[in-house]
């Protein structure tokens, strides 16, 4: 079959590239650059080098494609609210629309359980939690609009189907765990909360089990997954395992909740003139300190979701693929 990865250069749709590819599938690779995908390249995928903004250019690189995995997105932390709207928004029309245009057989869309978070503790969460009348981010705010966009095609006879994988962490990551390790290398990670809550993460090769059992799914045509390793753990324990493991120091200053909101209020405030990203926003003080968890039960019931790597194996090898606390250092 031939497959459309957008965002086939980022940290999720390198790894999903590369098992499309050993599964025989003819890959093309959207993106902007691909400096860190010549072993993709080298195994025969299609370099599509197109910018998600680009509405006619998006729409052509559909044609032909039996499917599409939208995995592409601006998720940073902090950032200009036109771009999130672009991207996020704007972008995935671009990408219905060329579905639709190209009667693509099917569309795998990427995006996350943040649409839900309200900036409360999540126990066991379902899909079929409600939309929070107030978004923790921007970035919440404008992958829940790209949901709605993706609900309004699968209702026109576009095939759609929507993944929410929780906290994707794994070899090639440059956002969650590495940034949690230049902060404390900086001195800049304090405990936020009592240290307490319980959060699911994804260990990346599960997320793309989930992506590829799609493919053969039909009863979830039309349907929203959220995708998680299945296990609660305790953040702040695996954090301190992550810096333990590079040599950092696991004695952090504990700071409540309610201060690290008011910290980071007054950061954003500051960001907001400065243009310079703050160092703690409120939605990432809440990610940090909430508990979050949730119920992958539809998964297993229509996928036959599995997921085949733990949290504990998944750890060892993001850590392994980051290297020796020196080499870390000296790559910093």
């Amino acid at each position: 079959m031939k497959m459309l990865v957008t965002g086939g250069t980022g940290f999720l749709g390198r790894h999903l590239a590369r098992a499309l590819l050993q599964h025989d599938h003819r890959v093309h690779l959207l993106g902007r650059n691909f400096t860190q995908s010549a072993d993709l390249l080298s195994l025969g995928a299609q370099p599509v080098p197109v910018d998600l903004r680009d509405r006619a250019a998006t729409i052509a690189a559909c044609e032909g494609m039996d499917a599409v995995f939208h995995v592409g997105a601006l998720s940073a932390p902090w950032g200009h609210r036109a771009d999130f709207f672009a991207i996020n928004v704007d972008g995935t029309a671009n990408v219905i629309a060329g579905c639709q245009r190209h009667d693509v057989g099917q569309l795998i869309y990427v995006s996350s359980p943040s649409v839900v978070f309200d900036g409360r503790d999540h126990w066991n969460l379902a899909e079929a939690a409600p939309y929070p009348r107030r978004f923790a981010s921007i970035y919440s705010l404008t992958k829940k609009l790209g949901e709605d966009l993706v609900n309004q095609a699968a209702g026109t006879r576009l095939p759609a189907v929507i993944l929410r994988p929780k906290a994707i962490f794994g070899p090639g990551d440059t956002s969650l765990l590495p940034r949690l390790i230049d902060a404390a290398r900086r001195g800049r990670l304090p405990q936020i909360g009592d240290g307490r809550n319980l959060v699911d993460l994804t260990y990346v090769d599960n997320v793309v089990q989930a992506l590829l059992l799609v493919l053969s799914a039909p009863a979830a045509v039309g349907r929203t997954y959220t995708i998680t390793n299945g296990e609660h753990v305790p953040l702040w324990q695996v954090i301190r395992t992550v810096l333990q493991h590079q040599g950092l120091s696991t004695k952090l200053r504990r700071v409540p909740l309610n201060v690290a909101l008011l910290a980071a209020a007054i950061m954003e405030a500051r960001a907001a003139i400065t243009g310079r990203e703050p160092l703690l926003t409120r939605y990432s003080a809440a990610i940090l300190a909430r508990t979050q968890t949730y119920s992958i039960s539809a998964a297993q019931r229509d996928l036959h979701y599995a997921p085949q790597i733990s949290v504990a194996e998944g750890i060892t090898r993001t850590l392994a693929a980051l290297g020796s606390p020196e080499t870390t250092a000296t790559h910093a």
